[in-house]
């Protein structure tokens, strides 16, 4: 399977935790042409998507890449490529999204680039209301402080963020609340998401990968004793965690709708037994889940990419 990362750059990549990595080291791993590039190097001739792109072969230790040459070749030359490019989710993240969907149908864009386009990571959790602690989504700021009234605290955050980035606790007794929402919304001009705050937060967010609707792996990312994020960007420590009950349910909600859509790697945020996030354009996760836990989740991706690129083939058979 000749597969293609489209990625930040390499020399970026943090090795030690980093899952774009593992795919690219279970790739070759298994013997598979492994080629990447960053979203800037594709570009379109001949009406077909192309790429500037570097063979590499991905190893365990260092140097950790043996690189070749860099050189131009049509994404059809592909039987996978990967969208692994983490945010911001910006225009120039939804045009590389237009530009891999142009690619022929012998190839197999993961995730589907029409879906990471369209499913946004927090709105589309409220496709399932029950799953969900009472949400607002304005940029009106006195709307914003009649729900915060209506709550003892408040969770405000960017709907585009990522990593815990702009995401504040506060309340209605807040002296700061209104500049706080004049900051978030750039004054209006941009909506934002209001959360009932879940004091469950102190013992762990939890993220689940999913594999083609499936969970496969848990994590527990536990806020340091300084900061309320349960990000480990912003210094959260991560433990052990298992599926239960509700962990369950909601994987069970929202797996057919992620299988319906392309979204074969899916990492969901649950705190408190609340679904918070559906994050689909670059999870993450594996490298510190495959430590606690012992598996391997790579290969499970590879295994189910493989599996869906020979569903694609009998469709188009």
């Amino acid at each position: 399977m000749r597969s293609l990362f489209v990625m930040d750059p390499i020399e970026r990549l943090n090795l030690a935790g980093d899952s774009t990595y593992m795919l690219m080291r279970e790739s070759s791993a298994r013997g598979w042409p492994v080629s990447w590039c960053t979203p800037t190097d594709l570009h379109i001739r001949g009406g077909r998507t192309w790429a500037r792109a570097e063979a590499v072969t991905t190893l365990g230790e260092a140097p950790h890449f043996l690189r070749e040459i860099p050189g131009d070749v049509e994404l059809g030359e592909f039987d996978l490529v990967w969208m692994r490019k983490d945010p911001p989710f910006d225009m120039e993240y939804i045009f590389a999204t237009y530009l891999l969907e142009r690619v022929p149908e012998t190839t197999l864009v993961l995730n589907r680039p029409s879906a990471v386009r369209s499913y946004n990571e927090k709105l589309h959790t409220l496709d399932f209301p029950d799953l969900c602690v009472d949400t607002l989504v304005a940029r009106d700021r006195e709307r914003i402080v009649a729900f915060a009234n209506e709550h003892e605290r408040i969770v405000i955050k960017p709907w585009d963020g990522n990593g815990g980035r702009g995401v504040l606790v506060t309340s209605a007794r807040d002296a700061n609340l209104r500049s706080m929402i004049e900051l978030l919304t750039q004054e209006g001009r941009q909506a934002i998401f209001a959360q009932r705050y879940i004091p469950e937060i102190v013992q762990g967010d939890k993220r689940i990968i999913l594999v083609d609707g499936e969970p496969v792996g848990a994590m527990m990312r536990v806020p340091s004793g300084d900061d309320h994020r349960g990000n480990m960007h912003a210094g959260a420590s991560v433990v052990s965690s298992t599926l239960d009950a509700r962990d369950r349910e909601i994987c069970a909600a929202i797996g057919p709708r992620l299988r319906e859509q392309g979204l074969l790697f899916a990492g969901i945020d649950v705190i408190g037994g609340w679904l918070t996030e559906i994050n689909v354009t670059s999870p993450t996760g594996i490298q510190e889940i495959n430590r606690l836990d012992g598996v391997r989740i790579e290969a499970l991706l590879l295994d189910a990419a493989v599996r869906a690129h020979r569903r694609a083939d009998a469709r188009h058979a």
